[in-house]
């Protein structure tokens, strides 16, 4: 079945898609961007997303991965902003009167 009109994306090869980015990287997020970057195409309308989206989670392969056990950002001890230098935070360069 055709589910992109605009691109001529089949149902088919959105499974395969959603296959081959499992088999690369068993914990990678699927999204509709990457299927269209995966098939070399790009999404034009945006009308056919419920179906593509539909398709996506037909899939016995696109569970969204376990994440828990990933590493995360820890900030150092006593660091309270993002890691910019201090004149790159907006919140102390003060307001222009």
């Amino acid at each position: 079945m055709i589910v992109c009109h605009c691109a001529t994306i089949s149902s088919h090869e959105i499974r395969a898609a959603v296959d081959w980015m499992r088999a690369a990287d068993p914990e990678t997020i699927i999204t509709p961007g990457k299927i269209y970057r995966a098939l070399g195409k790009r999404a034009d309308c945006g009308g056919c997303l419920p179906v593509f989206l539909a398709q996506m989670e037909q899939c016995d392969t696109f569970g969204v991965p376990d994440l828990r056990g990933a590493a995360r950002f820890t900030p150092a001890k006593g660091v309270r902003h993002e890691g910019r230098r201090k004149g790159h935070r907006v919140s102390e360069q003060g307001f222009a009167q």
